[in-house]
Parts: C-alpha cells; sequence; structure tokens
C-alpha cells in the first residue's frame, strides 16, 4: 500500500515537471516573441530619427548653397569677399552644428534593452523558482 502510495506520489511529481518544463518552453518562446516586438518598436523609432536627419541634412544643404551664395553677394557690397565668406560660414557652421547635435541627443535618448522584455523575464524567473521550491 505504501509503495503504491509512493508510486502515484513520483507519478504525479514526474507529471508536475513534465508540465513545468512545456510552460516554461512556451514561456521562454512567448518572451522571445516580446524581446523581437519590443526591439522592433526601438529600431523603427531610431530609423525615423536617423530618416529626419538625413532629410534634415539634405534640405539645408540646397537651400544654403543658393542663400550662402546670395549672402555673400551682398556682403561682399560692405567688406571684402574673402571677409564676406568666412563671415557667412562661420554662420552655417554653426546652425549645422545644433541641428547635428539636437538630433543626436534625440538618439541618445533612446533605451536600446529591452526593458520590458527583461522585466517580464525577471517575474517569470521568480514564478518558477516558486513552482519549483512549492
Amino acid at each position: 500500500m505504501a509503495q503504491q502510495e509512493m508510486v502515484l506520489q513520483e507519478e504525479s511529481l514526474g507529471d508536475l515537471f513534465s508540465d513545468l518544463a512545456a510552460h516554461t518552453g512556451n514561456l521562454i518562446k512567448q518572451e522571445v516573441s516580446l524581446v523581437q516586438v519590443e526591439m522592433a518598436h526601438k529600431v523603427s523609432v531610431a530609423g525615423r530619427h536617423v530618416a529626419l536627419l538625413a532629410a534634415g541634412g539634405l534640405a539645408a544643404f540646397a537651400s544654403l548653397l543658393v542663400l550662402l551664395a546670395a549672402v555673400v553677394i551682398i556682403l561682399a557690397n560692405v567688406v571684402p569677399l574673402w571677409l564676406a565668406a568666412f563671415l557667412v560660414a562661420g554662420i552655417v557652421g554653426t546652425v549645422a552644428y545644433f541641428i547635428v547635435s539636437s538630433a543626436l541627443d534625440e538618439l541618445k535618448k533612446i533605451e536600446w534593452a529591452p526593458q520590458l522584455a527583461v522585466d517580464s523575464i525577471k517575474g517569470d524567473a521568480k514564478w518558477i523558482k516558486n513552482q519549483v521550491t512549492s
């Protein structure tokens, strides 16, 4: 009789561990999917900022070529041509610096670690530990 109870306990314990292994496998698959979704979102956000950075740079370059030529010509009536060109270049360089700095600051704000997935995995690890110790 005691042997039969022991066999039943072993079978149920084996079943429990089998179920735990199956659920853990499913949980890991779900966590990997969560990491993929979260990282895809972060890359998408970064891609938009990079695209805006490139578009801003191209627009600034195209418009500045024409504008700078006009400003240099106007300033050449007041100061020597070489000084007019240097003044315009200094101002344009300063504006370009602020545009690039702003875009880089926004890119630095992106947290690349998949924080939701990490938090979820930590919770899962606690759950599994509780299931094993219970």
